[in-house]
């Protein structure tokens, strides 16, 4: 008999499996690289590329570099290239990145704390004169760049800066960057604790380790026992604020996950305080978190402040105490509100040993290797050793004898750097822009200088505190959105219809405990010639319309569009 076939069994229909990619944090499992960054980090640790620089490209020059390297790993060393000249801001986006790279570089000296000798500095101004065209920008890092740098002359800029205590390790790349710290630390009167010993620590043990080497992007540290909170401490990605502690006495309030650029956040306190010799420790655990939890999957999220936001700070500070420290922190109270209108610490100051420091401005951080070496000598002449570099691309003299300040003021005047500025030159800050920046659309230090020279014409008797900060692009390195009057270049429409580089203009920014992001009034976007007129319109409207005391910042945030316009 003939077998009965079986009953054909129906198929199941198959489930559609989706794999969740994650956001490339290592902490849970995510290993493989997502995108093009995380994959060259794996396949070589940026800091190894210093031997191939001086062993094979000083040697063999510009057209031997590897492009992960030129592009990517350079970076951990403090070198990007730089813009091609004659490239207009319009074509920033549509470019391909060889096509905008120069045969130079942008060279970025990291100064910890902005602390440099006179030794120091003279040997910088000498690397400008000889090496770098006699181009020096500090930067609003406390840093100074240099541009116009061959490939060839890298490993003795190298020796020359690691002669005197300077180098260039981790000054750029996806590391822990500069640390940012109080520029009067140590001098200061009313300081309330010295961060310099755990500036030292954290720089002695962690820059330059394969321990941090490799973030999903920068990391950003800022460090101050000044009651001016004189570091911009909201928007770096920890910060350590100086409190005086009811119980324990001085120590640091710890603020983690601020940063600006096109998502910009205000850093939140995790409402711990921190004593001085556990600084370095803590830091260490915030980091471990940023490598370890960090989102990178996409660099447009893979900062601090995306998984602060997410987590919110009492998480954040659960794993930093359970996983990272294995202990608890102690609670503490927030920072006092800044007593000083300024707190960028120009003109002169008396110290705590009965000497001076004396803060002055350059135009926009501009400066030029000469200039820097006759401050150096000043500084000595005037019986000083010690330089500070700020948060404002200013810079301090400090030690100076009650007897020896007005002719140090007089000798800075004569070579244009002045301890008494206008709010203008005192205010005005300007990111590098289009003349070297491969992300830039518009002019900006140039423009910047300028805008001052014509404030102080038009408005000579303004002496408000007041910030105008110039940005190239929308990336924010100047700090547009929480200035004053912040202007991000962009190109816009002239009023005959011709595509001319501009601003989009935010109003009332500020930091301090009032801290937040300035207004944008629909529509404003003023061209690079019609800036001037703009300003000075603005800030005519803002003396005539505030009340008694009232800063800028708080009167844009009331004012009418009419009168922002």
């Amino acid at each position: 008999m003939a077998a009965t076939p079986e009953k054909p069994v129906p198929e199941r229909p198959r489930r559609k499996v989706s794999r969740h990619r994650g956001e490339g944090q290592w902490a849970k499992g995510h290993f493989t690289p997502l995108n093009g960054n995380e994959q060259s980090k794996k396949d070589d640790d940026g800091l190894n590329v210093r031997t191939r620089i001086e062993t094979i490209y000083a040697r063999a020059g510009f057209d031997s570099i590897d492009p992960a390297d030129l592009r990517g790993r350079m970076r951990w060393w403090g070198l990007y290239t730089q813009r091609k000249p004659g490239i207009d801001g319009g074509k920033t986006a549509i470019l391909e990145p060889e096509e905008l790279d120069d045969r130079y570089f942008m060279m970025r000296v990291r100064i910890d704390g902005g602390r440099l000798t006179t030794g120091q500095l003279r040997v910088i101004g000498g690397i400008s004169e000889e090496f770098a065209r006699g181009t020096a920008d500090i930067t609003d890092r406390q840093n100074i760049q240099l541009h116009w740098i061959d490939i060839e002359n890298v490993p003795e800029i190298w020796r020359r800066l690691e002669g005197v205590g300077l180098s260039t390790t981790e000054a750029c790349g996806d590391v822990p960057r500069v640390i940012i710290g109080s520029p009067v630390a140590g001098v200061a009167d009313d300081e309330i604790i010295d961060g310099t010993p755990a500036i030292d620590e954290i720089t002695e043990r962690y820059i330059g380790s394969k321990e941090f080497s490799n973030l999903p992007r920068k990391f950003k540290t800022a460090i101050s026992g000044s009651p001016a909170l004189d570091v911009v401490h909201e928007i770096n990605d920890i910060a350590f604020v100086g409190v005086e502690h009811p119980e324990h006495g001085p120590g640091f309030d710890l603020w983690v996950g601020g940063g600006l650029s096109t998502n910009p956040k205000i850093g939140v306190r995790l409402g711990a305080w921190v004593p001085l010799d556990e600084v370095h420790e803590v830091w260490a655990g915030v980091v471990g978190i940023f490598r370890d939890y960090g989102y990178r999957r996409l660099r447009t999220r893979a900062r601090l402040k995306f998984l602060v936001a997410d987590w919110g700070p009492q998480e954040f500070r659960r794993v930093l105490q359970e996983e990272y420290l294995k202990r608890e922190l102690i609670d503490g109270p927030p920072p006092a509100e800044p007593l000083t209108r300024w707190r960028d610490h120009l003109g002169v100051h008396r110290q705590r040993d009965g000497r001076f420091y004396v803060g002055f401005a350059p135009r926009v951080g501009r400066v030029d290797g000469a200039t820097l070496t006759k401050v150096a000598e000043l500084a000595a002449e005037h019986g000083s050793d010690r330089l500070r570099t700020t948060v404002e691309q200013k810079m301090l003299i400090l030690d100076v004898a009650e007897d020896r300040v007005e002719s140090l003021i007089e000798g800075l005047s004569a070579i244009g750097l002045e301890a008494r500025p206008s709010s203008f030159r005192r205010g005005v800050m300007a990111c590098t822009g289009i003349e070297f920046c491969k992300l830039a659309i518009v002019e900006t230090k140039q423009r910047g200088a300028d805008l001052i020279d014509e404030l102080e014409r038009r408005l000579p008797d303004f002496d408000e505190p007041i910030s105008i900060n110039l940005n190239g692009c929308p990336n924010a390195c100047a700090r547009i959105q929480v200035a004053d009057i912040g202007l991000k270049g962009q190109l816009v429409l002239d009023d005959e219809g011709n595509q001319v580089e501009g601003y989009q203009v935010h109003l009332g920014g500020a930091l301090g405990l009032e801290a937040g992001f300035g207004r944008k009034v629909r529509g404003l976007k003023v061209t690079a010639d019609e800036l001037p007129d703009y300003v000075e319109r603005v800030l005519t409207r803002f003396e005539k319309e505030r009340e008694s005391g009232e800063r800028f910042a708080t009167w844009a945030a009331r004012a009418g569009e009419e009168a922002l316009s």
